[in-house]
């Protein structure tokens, strides 16, 4: 009696990565509000001046962060689904 092919235990590597890279983005925004808000627990003897240089600092390193991620879920996309902007083929084309 032949067995059915067992399918993988794991994901494919490619496909867990953008799976969590999609993990990564919708998290980054609850990491990025965190730490604007982190300034508010700092004791009062802190400096305006530092406190600005912090949120201008997290608010560059959230924009790198997105646009590396971004850049990744883009590269990381199959290669068998056809481009949005491509027609799909025709019956001659088959």
């Amino acid at each position: 009696m032949k067995r059915p092919p067992l399918e993988p235990l794991f994901l494919a590597r490619q496909s867990y990565r953008r799976r969590r890279l999609g993990d990564a983005a919708r998290l980054l925004p609850i990491v990025g509000a965190a730490l604007f808000l982190l300034p508010i627990l700092w004791s009062s003897s802190a400096r305006t001046g530092s406190g600005a240089i912090y949120l201008f600092a997290v608010w560059a390193g959230l924009i790198i962060a997105v646009s590396l991620i971004s850049r990744r879920l883009v590269d990381s996309e199959p290669e068998d689904t056809p481009p949005d902007h491509l027609p799909p083929p025709g019956p001659d084309e088959g």
